[in-house]
Formats: C-alpha cells, structure tokens, sequence
C-alpha cells in the first residue's frame, strides 16, 4: 500500500489554499517582505494560485506549474534578511494551520526551497563569528 502524500496528508488544495490565504496575508504586511511583494505582485488571486499549483506538485499533488521558480526571484534583490522574514512567517503559519508532523514537512521543505535559491541568487549568510574585530 501507497502511504498517503504530503498534499494529502495537509488536507488538500482547500488546506493549502487556506495556509497560503493567511501566509501572503502576513507577508503583505510584513515591514521586511511586505514592500517587494506588494510592489511585484498586482493580481493576488492569480499569485495564490500559482503559488498553491506550485505546493501542490512539491508535496505529491495534482497540479499544472509550469516552473520558472528562481528565474522570477533573481531581479528582487533578495539578501539573507528576506529569506529570513520570510521562512519565519512560513514556519509560523505552517504551526498554525497544519498537524504538527505535517507542518515540520513543510518547513523543512521551505527552508530546502530557499537554501537552493539562495545558492542559484548568490545571496551569502554572513554570522557575527565571520568577522574579526
């Protein structure tokens, strides 16, 4: 027997659907994010379906994403505090709207996502200990 997929395990496109209302609804009000989002993206409802076909292929669900995923980030000029904004409300919402195990999966797959793109955007994490003072 097939164990059920990560798409079927969160509920669905419904439960993706919800999780990803409430994320980009954070994300559009977030003081770090809010602004490049809200300044590239004029067609919500089309942004949170494409963004839903793209979880749902990446968990095992039905979907129609075409790809193109890194390309459209490259002229955002995303730094390591971005992807930091952004994986933190992903992972609070994720706690909020999923099952626990469920939840961990999708963000262990976010933060895969954003250490792929930021390897392909060149986008260096620097820690205090890099520096000597």
């Amino acid at each position: 027997m097939n164990e059920p997929s990560l798409y079927e395990r969160i509920g669905g496109r419904e439960t993706l659907a919800q999780l990803l209302k409430h994320f980009y609804s954070d994300i559009r009000q977030h003081q770090v994010v809010g602004p490049i989002f809200n300044e590239k993206i004029h067609d919500w409802p089309s942004h949170l379906e494409t963004i839903g076909s793209f979880w749902a292929r990446l968990t095992g669900g039905p979907s129609n994403y075409a790809g193109g995923m890194p390309m459209k980030h490259l002229p955002l000029g995303l730094n390591a505090t971005h992807f930091q904004a952004w994986l933190q409300l992903w992972e609070f919402n994720c706690r909020t709207y999923l099952k626990s195990s469920e939840a961990q999966e999708m963000i262990n797959l976010a933060n895969e996502i954003g250490r792929r793109l930021k390897a392909i955007l060149g986008v260096a994490e620097f820690k205090l200990n890099d520096f000597k003072f």
